[in-house]
């Protein structure tokens, strides 16, 4: 499995995704109000900082303190507008200019119809503020109303040289940055042997942290691992093997997907009587190569990337996953506005396991009424997201990619 999505696989997920999908279990109330035109769309960066430095994990190198998604804001002739993460061009867009609401949702076939390469959330965002309902009611609204949550930025800060003879400490400062933002499940990203340690060596301390963060964090808080393929069956097996006591809530990506191989760490688990949940498939570029390691059911956990595959390829993984008895999880590492997008599908499937923070802040924008406590999400029940822009710091901070209108 590739490491890296390139543009064309980008491309390739929204033409099979996006131009033209059945939504599964949709519940399609009316069509959407006829009058509404799109007569601008502008696209910017909206810039996350993280509140603290991410280091390594087993493949690469420091990940840094911000990250970026990039954005539209859609406007419309009724004074409502759209905003939602999108990578398109200006080319993809210019198109939607001048055509109606109505025009980009089929109510017959419960699909949307898009340029290819557009993602959809910033026009699921103006339905919703037309019709004046939350997106994820708009979705089916039949998953839990408090989301499961965690966070995932717990990586390699013992290697980074300010805290390399303070490292249990600085991991016991992070664990403490995530329970005050409300978490009670961490994703601790292991694998130190890949790449930046001795192997043995490696390994050891990857067990030393998992062990620190455990007795810091308390039995009630889960800890989840994620090797980032830089283990391999052997070295996976015995991680468990030897920290029975942590029962690790789930292990993500230990080495790249194999059925025989996941089928025998899943026996390894099930013999120890442990209850670790096998997660894996973020690095794919479309839902097919999921199929065998659904039908084996080889893999717990479908994590199939928020932005990547978009609102409509993680409801359909999610149906897919759901006759087989499985779950899913998206991966949302670097996106702030993911995480606002992935809660919204997780109010709307009933097998939504935990939703991946990655805790980014922003000034320019307002997200009232999202907060985690507990380790549960709220989402608000304002109409579209809920998500809306502080006029004042995007004047005075963002300059658009384009602007095109009308």
């Amino acid at each position: 499995m590739n490491q890296t999505i390139h543009r064309r696989e980008f491309l390739s997920v929204y033409t099979g995704l996006t131009a033209s999908v059945l939504l599964p279990g949709w519940t399609w109330a009316a069509d959407p109000p006829q009058d509404i035109k799109i007569t601008r769309i502008l696209r910017f960066d909206l810039v996350g900082k993280r509140i603290k430095l991410a280091g390594k994990n087993s493949r690469l190198d420091v990940h840094g303190d911000r990250s970026t998604d990039r954005m539209i804001r859609v406007y419309t002739d009724a004074g409502i507008e759209g905003l939602g993460q999108c990578r398109a061009d200006e080319k993809a867009l210019s198109p939607l200019l001048g055509r109606s609401l109505s025009d980009l949702f089929r109510a017959d076939e419960k699909a949307m119809v898009l340029p290819e390469g557009v993602g959809t959330m910033a026009f699921w965002d103006l339905l919703g503020k037309a019709k004046k309902r939350p997106v994820y009611d708009l979705l089916g609204g039949s998953g839990q109303r408090r989301v499961p949550a965690y966070d995932g930025s717990i990586y390699f800060a013992d290697l980074l040289p300010q805290y390399a003879d303070r490292w249990q400490d600085r991991f016991k400062e992070e664990v403490d940055m995530g329970l005050k933002r409300g978490h009670r499940a961490f994703k601790v990203k292991i694998g130190r042997g890949a790449k930046w340690m001795p192997a043995e060596d490696g390994f050891e301390r990857d067990k030393a942290v998992i062990k620190t963060i455990h007795k810091h964090a308390g039995p009630d808080v889960a800890i989840g691992v994620d090797m980032n393929n830089g283990y391999d069956l052997a070295r996976t097996q015995r991680l468990l093997g030897d920290l029975p006591d942590v029962n690790i809530a789930w292990i993500e990506e230990p080495f790249p997907e194999q059925v025989d191989q996941d089928l025998e760490i899943k026996t390894f688990i099930k013999e120890h009587k442990l209850k670790t949940l096998l997660a894996d498939g973020e690095t794919q570029g479309t839902l097919e190569p999921f199929k065998p390691f659904m039908e084996a059911r080889a893999i717990d956990v479908f994590q199939g990337d928020m932005n990547l595959f978009g609102i409509e390829g993680i409801l359909k993984e999610a149906a897919m996953a759901r006759d087989f008895g499985l779950q899913v999880a998206p991966h949302n590492w670097g996106s702030l506005i993911g995480f606002y997008s992935m809660l919204h599908v997780g109010r709307a499937v009933t097998n939504f396991y935990r939703a991946e923070n990655d805790p980014l802040d922003s000034d320019v924008l307002i997200a009232d009424g999202y907060t985690i406590q507990d380790g549960l999400a709220t989402v608000p029940d304002s109409p579209g997201f809920g998500l809306k822009i502080n006029e004042g710091r995007f004047a005075a901070t963002i300059k658009p990619h384009f602007d095109i209108e009308l």
